[in-house]
């Protein structure tokens, strides 16, 4: 009798584990489809309502307007007159205004409505995990699937996600995101921050230093503080502001992460994209020394 007990209760234990286990979180899913960004992908920017920016902002990728015209692009010190784009020596890639000539207020359109759609698409995912750490994601490592919270979603600390390089990640958030200063996105196992949706129906705020990875989807703003980095795309259904940031679209680099290196006198830095272009000189990317430096990381 005492050893059939002992058997029942060892028969039992797993048992009582696992139904121990918090509901809002199951095992690994398959990955959820991406969400279909359209021609909105041809922006590392694309805002309703304006485009703002002050200090030294460094952007890789496209920008756009609409229905707002060039008027709410403001601290970009816009080269010549525009024809269906402009420069500025602050973007590496293209602005786009909706006063511009066409096909240029047409295309707008299209992708203002393209993120529209993958906004809805990405609030619409069912979801593998549910008010996880109730908004507090900081310290987490996040594996592919679909996360909801139902309010605020706050990183007060650094956070990983990790997977293979098809895996995607999307994260609903009914209320705003907000990244504390200095917090940092860092990505493992070969994750793309292409394949990462930030679907936020308030405001996306990214707080001083701070880096980030992924697709903001914000049905608001998005602001990014003095010296916040991201490899991301930064589509807003009102307004995006910039103070002194440097801003990547995914998938025109390789993403380089390191904890420290040194450089010779006169040595150079460059980091290059996928097709070996050299990227805009900026403090990230490319750095000539004059004395002997240590460049302590992480840089990405």
């Amino acid at each position: 009798m005492i050893t059939r007990n002992i058997q029942n209760r060892f028969l039992i234990l797993p048992f009582v584990a696992f139904a121990l286990l918090p509901q809002s979180i199951k095992a690994i899913p398959v990955s959820p489809a991406t969400v279909n960004l359209r021609t909105a992908s041809d922006y590392v920017i694309l805002a309703k309502t304006g485009i703002s920016t002050t200090g030294t902002t460094a952007i890789t990728g496209n920008i756009g307007v609409s229905p707002s015209t060039a008027t709410a692009i403001t601290g970009f010190s816009i080269m010549a007159p525009p024809t269906t784009y402009a420069t500025s020596a602050k973007v590496t890639g293209k602005i786009y205004a909706a006063d511009y000539n066409t096909p240029t207020p047409a295309n707008l359109t299209t992708a203002v409505l393209d993120m529209m759609t993958a906004y809805t698409d990405a609030a619409g995912r069912a979801p593998d995990s549910i008010e996880l750490g109730a908004g507090n994601i900081g310290g987490r490592t996040f594996v592919r699937g679909v996360y909801k919270w139902g309010g605020n979603v706050l990183a007060a600390s650094n956070f990983t996600l990790t997977g293979s390089t098809t895996d995607t990640w999307i994260f609903e958030i009914a209320g705003n995101l907000n990244l504390s200063s200095g917090v940092r996105i860092t990505l493992a196992g070969g994750a793309l921050p292409r394949n990462i949706f930030w679907q936020v129906a308030g405001s996306a705020n990214l707080g001083t230093t701070a880096h980030f990875e992924g697709v903001v989807l914000s049905k608001t703003s998005i602001v990014l503080q003095t010296g916040a980095t991201a490899n991301a795309r930064m589509l807003a259904q009102t307004a995006v502001t910039l103070d002194a940031n440097n801003l990547v679209e995914p998938g025109s680099t390789v993403p380089i992460l390191m904890s420290s290196f040194s450089l010779k006198p006169a040595a150079r830095f460059f980091l290059v994209d996928v097709s070996g272009r050299t990227l805009r000189s900026n403090p990230v990317y490319l750095k000539t020394i004059s004395t002997s430096t240590s460049i302590k990381g992480p840089v990405q």
